[in-house]
């Protein structure tokens, strides 16, 4: 069956009914078919279910992790539970809970761990539950008939537990490129909620002598730093933030792998996994087709200068030009096996085009409809062939752009404090991108409400021009061409509603659209962990670490960001990890023919993904248009909108409508295939 659930927790009241719910949780078994855990919390498919128990005995968290490790601790009637990629030392979890009598104390104490876990508590008889303040782990209710509220990091989980429909206004919202906040919390499924980001999910218990506990609250956990280290002092805290998160996700594997795309964002990655010591280091670069692009000399240089004589070693011999080698030895060699670096060329002939293999993506089934899906085949190819290499963990610099470039919007809140910086900086920015001097002007004064801006941030007219400049809230976007009357009409009412009661992330205009795109762009790394779950291989982006947000958005504007200098903060973060050579490049590469050629080399995949399409019967998208487009690859509507995000939306809906089989009845598994959980309390 499509659309298997590899990966979740579910989060219950300590009550019959919610003991009853844990029978209906997906379970697949090695051989694809599908069991109920055992409600009494032990695992009913050769242990791949673990269960923390309340004090009754009943569950209280069920979860299924494929490669994240589940840590937990409890202390009377306390208990904390952490999700995330390392095991957690009952040492310092006793530290965590210890004296921590309510969420506040508990949260003072997370914030010594990397960022990187789902966190649930129970305190004092009240469940905590929450993710990440960069949006990488997410938090979602849903009110069950019977049981009351139950809590889970996959929404799918909880919409078939509630039996919950497809929103076709969330479906709508999701064909537009992206959704800003608060529009991104919208869920597909109706009856299902979103815990927003930097905030968690409070769950109390039921007074004594009641069966009903009190609705769910949420509570802001998180509030970003300000903006005041000079950039050395920021750039210390952020490499050690880097650094420790590449630690906990690899630190301890003898074998691993790194994206080397030759930009600087996965280059960094690369030298910082290998100060972890694995045994071997495989770097995977995917080859260009456009001959003008840098990519691969770049990352072919990073490999010669990891094995240079620098540091006593020797350089890398020349080999098969899609394999090179290279073995560090020196004086570091005191502390660790110095890895054995592999580097392996992807040619680019091999490389799928985008909307390649588009029924691949029923493998997976995402939270939501993700923009990435048309790339899919790409991720697979290249995740492929760093799990042929025998790695146990997978590295990507996804994040780097978000975090470290730079955003036009941030001059908005420079302008107030420091306003000559500010204009000495965007009339850089201004002649690089070729603003007008009176548009600009005129943006930088404006200082309408969020609220305003969101109710007008999506349009039936064209797309803004290149040279409009971007001081705003966000970025307005248009209302594609083969969108319905119904579809464009749930979408305006849909930003008009959020726009009522709408408030910003963050009062400042640059440090909101800086934070949003950070969570966007986690949101849709989601997919790539998917993919990797899919084949065997754990995926990760540190990046998206709380800490490494943290220490970002700490540093003085006019430091971390420059229309002179290239991601100026993760070059002086990396400095001394990375070669100068390296942290030299100012650069960087793009893929938009690889996604235009893919329109016409797999325009009869999407003339059939047309045929019968699922959006269309909803009635959201004209079927007809978009077979013509199918035909008609190099049309200037095709040119001026993007189709990605639809043809996301129908290979999501197709897979989200076959992903539940129906549930077996429950057994008892045999006891030759049963164990103890691990995580059982």
């Amino acid at each position: 069956m499509p659309g298997h659930l590899r990966d979740y927790f579910v989060v219950l009241p300590d009550s019959a009914a919610g003991a009853a719910v844990a029978g209906r949780l997906p379970v697949q078994e090695p051989a694809g078919r599908f069991a109920a855990p055992d409600p009494a919390g032990r695992a009913a498919t050769g242990g791949d279910v673990l269960t923390v128990a309340h004090p009754s005995g009943r569950p209280w968290v069920v979860a299924r992790p494929a490669f994240r490790r589940v840590s937990h601790l409890r202390r009377g009637d306390d208990a904390l539970v952490l999700i995330g990629p390392d095991r957690v030392p009952e040492a310092v979890l006793s530290g965590l809970l210890e004296g921590a009598r309510d969420r506040t104390a508990l949260e003072r104490r997370l914030a010594r761990l990397p960022g990187l876990h789902h966190v649930i508590a129970r305190l004092s008889g009240q469940t905590w539950i929450r993710g990440t303040a960069s949006g990488l782990r997410r938090v979602y209710h849903a009110r069950h008939p019977q049981a009351g509220t139950i809590a889970s990091d996959r929404p799918a989980v909880l919409a078939r537990l509630i039996d919950a429909p497809l929103d076709d206004g969330a479906l709508a919202l999701r064909m537009l490129d992206f959704l800003p906040h608060p529009l991104s919390r919208r869920v597909v499924w109706r009856g299902v909620h979103e815990t927003g980001a930097g905030y968690g999910l409070a769950l109390p218990a039921a007074a004594p002598g009641t069966a009903a506990a009190p609705g769910p609250t949420e509570h802001r956990w998180w509030e970003p730093p300000p903006a005041e280290l000079p950039l050395a002092e920021g750039a210390r805290a952020l490499g050690e933030a880097i650094a420790a998160s590449v630690r906990a996700h690899v630190g301890g594997l003898d074998r691993i792998s790194c994206e080397l795309s030759g930009g600087l964002d996965s280059t960094a990655l690369a030298f910082a996994a290998r100060a972890t010591g694995p045994q071997r280091l495989s770097l995977l670069t995917v080859a260009a087709r456009d001959r003008y692009s840098e990519d691969e000399t770049w990352a072919r240089r990073a490999v010669e200068l990891a094995g240079q004589d620098d540091r006593g070693t020797a350089p890398a011999p020349a080999g098969h030009p899609a394999s090179t080698h290279a073995r560090r030895t020196g004086p570091s060699a005191g502390r660790h096996a110095d890895p054995v670096l592999d580097h392996r060329v992807v040619p680019a002939a091999d490389a799928p085009y985008f909307y390649a293999d588009l029924a691949s993506c029923a493998a997976e089934l995402n939270d939501e409809p993700l923009p990435v899906a048309p790339g899919r085949a790409r991720a697979d190819l290249l995740l492929g062939r760093a799990r042929a290499t025998g790695s146990r963990y997978h590295l990507t610099g996804y994040g780097g752009d978000e975090l470290f470039l730079g955003l036009p919007h941030a001059y908005q809140d420079l302008f107030h404090g420091n306003p000559f910086t500010a204009w000495s900086h965007l009339g850089g920015l201004r002649h690089q991108l070729g603003w007008p001097l009176l548009p600009t002007v005129k943006a930088l004064l404006d200082r309408s409400a969020f609220p305003r801006w969101l109710a007008g941030a999506v349009t039936a007219a064209p797309q803004p021009v290149a040279r409009t400049p971007l001081l705003s809230w966000g970025v307005r976007q248009s209302l594609r061409p083969w969108f319905t009357e119904h579809a464009n009409a749930l979408i305006t009412e849909e930003f008009r509603a959020a726009a009522e009661h709408a408030e910003p992330i963050d009062p400042w205009r640059g440090r909101h659209v800086d934070i949003d795109a950070v969570r966007m762009g986690a949101r849709h790394f989601q997919a790539m962990e998917e993919i990797g779950t899919t084949i065997g291989l754990p995926v990760a982006a540190p990046f998206y670490d709380d800490r490494v947000l943290e220490a970002t958005l700490a540093v003085r504007l006019q430091d971390r960001i420059s229309p002179w200098r290239y991601k100026p903060l993760l070059v002086e973060a990396m400095r001394g990890v990375v070669p100068d050579a390296l942290l030299a490049r100012t650069t960087k590469d793009h893929m938009s023919s690889d996604e235009h050629q893919g329109l016409r080399e797999h325009g009869p995949e999407l003339a059939e993904l047309w045929t019968g399409s699922r959006l269309a019967e909803r009635g959201l998208v004209d079927g007809r248009r978009l077979l013509r487009l199918a035909a008609e690859p190099f049309s200037p509507v095709l040119v001026e909108h993007s189709i990605s995000s639809t043809v996301a939306g129908e290979t999501w809906l197709r897979t989200a409508e076959n992903a539940w089989p129906a549930p077996p009845p429950h057994r008892t598994p045999a006891p030759t295939r049963t164990r103890t959980s691990e995580a059982s309390l």
